[in-house]
């Protein structure tokens, strides 16, 4: 029986502004000190991991967590623009607080809807799903029976994730992904998934 492909799954540390709601998308936000103490914690916590390949975004909040995940292991991370969070169109850096105030009935519209809504210029979850999942079955595919770490942003782990246990994308907000949390998913050579641990935050 070919063993499972394990993918572990993180999400990118604390970023700046942390502390008001905001859609930061695919705006290149830093990390704060606690998001880089985030990965030192995970690195540790994946010191035995047998890691064999390390994908993340290229976002700066994910790839400086990448280098770091994989500063002892003989891997080099491959960035993917395709693993980038949802972009959030004309409210991309903007508060809840700024977005609800010019666009209240917009606001009000992508709540009713988070799977089919667009922010002008922006992605709906559909649209998300459909750049991430081919990387994901990309990787897989290619590193059969391995053990691989993602990196990764809050919107996008969570479409993995639902993808992973067959529930919709409108349970997005079932799922809690917190600032350096830490995911593990098995993948089945029958195509099944089964999520393993779910937004760990590691101490």
């Amino acid at each position: 029986m070919t063993p499972a492909t394990r993918i572990h799954l993180v999400r990118h540390g604390q970023v700046a502004g942390y502390d008001q709601p905001r859609y930061n998308g695919q705006t290149d936000v830093a990390l704060t000190d606690l998001g880089v103490e985030q990965y030192h914690r995970l690195k540790e916590h994946l010191a035995d991991v047998p890691l064999s390949a390390c994908y993340t975004s290229d976002l700066s909040r994910c790839t400086i967590g990448a280098e770091i995940l994989c500063g002892k292991l003989a891997v080099e991370p491959v960035k993917r623009k395709e693993l980038r969070e949802l972009n959030i169109g004309i409210w991309e850096g903007m508060t809840w607080s700024e977005i609800t105030g010019r666009w209240p009935k917009e606001w009000q519209a992508r709540l009713a809807d988070l799977v089919n809504y667009r922010v002008p210029q922006g992605e709906n979850l559909l649209d998300v799903q459909a750049r991430v999942m081919p990387v994901i079955s990309e990787i897989i595919d290619r590193h059969k029976g391995q053990e691989i770490l993602v990196v990764g942003h809050g919107g996008v782990n969570r479409v993995i994730l639902l993808n992973a246990i067959g529930a919709p994308l409108k349970g997005m907000f079932n799922i809690e992904q917190n600032y350096g949390c830490y995911n593990i998913i098995d993948y089945y050579a029958d195509g099944r998934a089964t999520v393993k641990l779910l937004n760990q935050q590691v101490a």
